[in-house]
């Protein structure tokens, strides 16, 4: 559940943004043409990309270039909700702002390779300017678009002073990218994820229809069908070959419910987790 939100615009787009969320909770995201820089100030998240996904600490920031992500706010001991701040990069409001001076690393977008979305450990300069913007989001009437440009210009600056500046900017370069992923590769990256067959239709960007009928021409079955087979199938070579618990098995596939893993296991061996573990351990799999 949002608890609380604030947001500040530039040239008629969102740039600045805090958000207070209580877990558990997921939302949604499309970037087609901009980047973000996503920061947890309390809390954890999960983030999911087409083809991965990573967890995010308090502290931690996420580079993310152009694409469509999933999140889950989840829960942490160190705090009951999480609180996170994102900052917005749209490539035309960038050339806007820095007008002439545009950075040499940022003027030939088309030519850098893709990289993916990166973690981004904190750092003294990175804390104090999350600091100023909390200190504009709690003082929003002092804020103006020359402010907004400027934060906006201290970021990149931020990002690009590193122990390895060449690589981060790269990746600043490379955020505008747009990246060409294979249906079957999200598909497959996305396996165990818990992701509902909607929510792997928005990281494939295609409608629910569409993703369907796509995923019945690439596998010949139902996404609901391939999707708990594999799930189930990796399930039944965890519990013979480690000695997780069944709990753990259940999670590492993918099911958040252990007595729908234990019904769906049921219903596919005719036996329950357990049992397959003690009368199939020595017997090989298929």
């Amino acid at each position: 559940m949002v608890k609380d939100h604030w947001q500040f615009d530039l040239y008629g787009k969102k740039i600045f943004e805090k958000v207070v969320v209580s877990p558990p909770f997921r939302f949604f995201y499309s970037m087609p043409d901009e980047a973000c820089f996503y920061y947890i100030c309390q809390g954890k998240n999960r983030i999911f990309a087409p083809t991965g996904k990573v967890e995010v600490d308090a502290e931690e920031g996420l580079v993310m270039q152009c694409g469509n992500y999933l999140g889950d706010i989840l829960s942490s001991q160190l705090s009951e909700h999480c609180e996170a701040i994102a900052i917005h990069l749209p490539i035309d409001v960038l050339r806007m702002i820095y007008d002439t001076e545009f950075p040499d690393f940022l003027l030939h977008v088309n030519r850098v390779k893709p990289m993916n979305y990166s973690k981004y450990k904190s750092s003294e300069l990175l804390k104090n300017y999350i600091d100023s913007l909390q200190f504009y989001f709690s003082n929003p009437s002092l804020v103006n678009e020359e402010l907004l440009k400027l934060k906006l210009k201290e970021l990149v600056l931020l990002l690009a002073r590193t122990n390895n500046a060449e690589a981060v900017q790269q990746l600043l370069a490379s955020m505008f990218t747009s990246v060409e992923v294979a249906f079957k590769e999200v598909v497959e990256a996305n396996l165990y994820n818990n992701l509902t067959t909607d929510e792997l239709a928005k990281l494939t960007s295609l409608s629910l229809s569409s993703f369907k009928r796509e995923f019945a021409k690439h596998y010949k079955t139902s996404p609901a069908k391939y999707i708990r087979g594999r799930k189930l199938r990796k399930a039944r070579k965890l519990l013979l070959a480690t000695d997780l618990r069944v709990s753990e098995v259940a999670f590492d596939c993918g099911f958040t419910d252990l007595a729908h893993f234990s019904k769906s296991f049921h219903k596919s061996y005719q036996c329950s987790p357990t049992e397959y573990r003690l009368n199939l351990t020595n017997k090989p799999l298929d």
